[in-house]
């Protein structure tokens, strides 16, 4: 199982970026029952933004919300996170993370890489 992040870039401040993280592997969606991202900027520690179930409950961290849009397309095994009205102080390296059944009684969390959202003037 692999997850790949793409979609990170420079924007100015108030500008939009959307960022996709595919899980490629031998799973099927119903295996996959949490998705996220995390984040980290320069000098701080890796925090969360936001969540989603396959059931699509979610859940975003205070300082995203109205601002984010966590989503998922469950036949392509894709997350998605819509950034709108975005801030410098958004400026972080975007790690995307899932919770995939490996066996009949338990699973792993697995990480893509990180992607590089930067927005600054």
């Amino acid at each position: 199982v692999q997850l790949q992040a793409s979609g990170g870039g420079s924007v100015q401040p108030g500008g939009s970026l959307r960022l996709s993280c595919a899980v490629s592997g031998s799973i099927f969606s119903s295996d996959i029952s949490v998705m996220g991202w995390y984040r980290q900027a320069p000098g701080k520690q890796r925090e969360f933004v936001a969540s989603i179930t396959f059931s699509d409950a979610t859940n975003y961290v205070d300082t995203v919300k109205g601002r984010f849009t966590i989503y998922r397309d469950n036949a392509k095994n894709t997350q998605y996170l819509q950034m709108n009205s975005l801030k410098p102080e958004d400026t972080a390296v975007y790690y995307c993370n899932a919770h995939i059944r490996t066996t009949s009684t338990g699973g792993d969390w697995f990480w893509g890489q990180g992607t590089l959202v930067t927005v600054s003037s």
